[in-house]
């Protein structure tokens, strides 16, 4: 059986975008990189467990995708461009085609989107997989949540609600075959993090945040930092066609709003700079206004019968 050592060598040293700012990177006590002049370094890390954000049965490629694509949405929502990232990974055994398809798939995605792995940890124990992202950002042009003003309006990309359904699917609480099924599950398995439009809307958004506990308590993240309150039209809210036909409208609204695991961005923008929005629509994702930012507090969803009510995802609360 191969060593840990082994392990790290045939399947993760050289791993990802081969950048020339990382000057030592996996094989030492840590790595070093160079962060250039006129620049902040973002930092964001996050971790997915088996039982917990996948199901036992989910491939090794679609964890691996997923471990790096949940870190790489929270710099989008920075507005930060992803160049490094480290990886603690625990397996139950050293199990090498599961390994090699997990690696594959996370260095896909990492070339794609220019980021070098730089260092990590393998052990053994329970399946689970932390990446810590690092990303570079202009100095003072970060997107924050704390930035949004009574009158700003709210926006959000893609479909939200499709990966909580597509998790749904999986679990067996929503039945579901062919296209639509397809679909569903494929936008909980393997987001799209919003990078490079995250970039572009440095200067034009007041208030960013990205969708991974619900579309409104998200939201109200935005609000509480900002001090602001805000308003959703529920029948503004996006919906595809696959959550749609699968659900029927109102089931839809109610996942669109607090399903959660979608890593769309969730951003606000005043009047001041719409048309530079605008101006991004040919190379922007599909990107919809649902609502406006208020005075006051919370975030309220407003419908023709009444507010809907307002939940998300907490890991502490079940």
């Amino acid at each position: 059986m191969p060593s840990e050592f082994e392990l790290i060598a045939r399947f993760f040293t050289g791993l990802g975008a081969q950048r020339p700012d990382v000057t030592l990177g996996v094989g030492d006590d840590a790595a070093l990189v160079a962060v250039p002049a006129g620049h902040e370094l973002v930092v964001t890390v996050d971790g997915i467990a088996e039982g917990v954000d996948f199901l036992p049965d989910t491939r090794a490629g679609d964890v691996g995708y997923r471990a790096l694509a949940v870190n790489l949405s929270d710099l989008a929502a920075m507005g930060a461009a992803p160049a490094w990232a480290t990886l603690a990974l625990t397996v139950p055994e050293a199990d090498e085609p599961w390994l090699e398809d997990f690696a594959q798939s996370l260095d896909t995605l990492a070339r794609t989107h220019g980021v070098s792995l730089i260092g990590g940890d393998l052990g053994r124990g329970p399946r689970s997989a932390v990446v810590q992202a690092l990303g570079l950002v202009p100095t003072g042009q970060a997107l924050k949540r704390s930035g949004a003003k009574p009158g700003d309006l709210i926006y959000v990309t893609g479909w939200p609600g499709d990966a909580a359904a597509g998790l749904a699917i999986l679990e067996g609480r929503l039945a579901a075959s062919g296209a639509n099924r397809s679909w569903l599950v494929e936008r909980f398995l393997r987001p799209e993090p919003r990078v490079a439009f995250g970039q572009r809307l440095r200067g034009i958004a007041s208030a960013c945040i990205d969708v991974s506990d619900g579309l409104a308590q998200d939201l109200g993240k935005i609000a509480q930092a900002s001090g602001v309150g805000a308003v959703i039209n529920a029948e503004s809210l996006p919906l595809s066609r696959a959550l749609h036909a699968l659900c029927g409208e109102e089931r839809a609204r109610r996942l669109a709003l607090c399903g959660g695991e979608d890593f769309e961005l969730v951003f606000t923008v005043s009047a001041g700079r719409r048309a530079a929005l605008a101006a991004l629509a040919h190379t922007a994702p599909a990107c919809h206004c649902i609502g406006e930012i208020t005075q006051g507090a919370g975030v309220r969803a407003r419908a023709p019968g009444g507010d809907l009510p307002i939940e998300g995802y907490d890991h502490f609360r079940v």
